[in-house]
């Protein structure tokens, strides 16, 4: 039985104790939707002023939905359309401080005002998804976000590997 510890400390310090709850989370399990599934969960738990977290898989064409917490989300996003897309096509982090200044978002939950999307990208370059965050709040993602959450979308990518 997993049970999630109270992160303390200074924010890279809290991403560090978040990083190894995922790590353990995935250890020895390959199954992209059941990794997907436990860190979406993770991650929308651990994390303040958040209303969704959650994977797009890549499906050859388009992003299509997979395992998040949150309010019911758009299906299927095409790799030119939102923030999603766009992590997408560039295979760049996008860090989005107000998301309706943000040129083709998507507002699949209205309440969101930031978003912070990394692309997941396998060691041999194919394009698996994207990692999404939403926030209702502006600003809500940092540098320090930005580099906990990319790392956490490579412990996804390792245990897939």
């Amino acid at each position: 039985m997993f049970t999630s510890e109270s992160l303390s400390g200074s924010k890279p310090e809290q991403y560090e104790q978040l990083l190894a709850q995922a790590r353990a989370l995935v250890h020895g399990e390959r199954d992209r939707i059941a990794n997907a599934a436990n860190l979406s969960a993770l991650v929308y738990h651990a994390l303040p002023q958040l209303n969704w977290v959650g994977f797009y898989f890549f499906d050859g064409t388009e992003l299509v939905v997979g395992p998040f917490q949150g309010l019911p989300a758009c299906v299927r996003i095409p790799l030119d359309k939102g923030v999603c897309g766009a992590a997408a096509s560039t295979r760049q982090t996008q860090r989005i401080d107000d998301v309706h200044a943000f040129p083709g978002h998507i507002a699949c939950d209205s309440a969101s005002n930031s978003e912070l999307v990394v692309p997941l990208v396998s060691s041999k370059g194919e394009l698996i998804g994207v990692f999404d965050l939403d926030s209702p709040v502006h600003d809500r993602f940092d540098v320090d976000d930005q580099h906990g959450l990319e790392a956490i979308a490579r412990a996804f990518v390792e245990s897939l590997e």
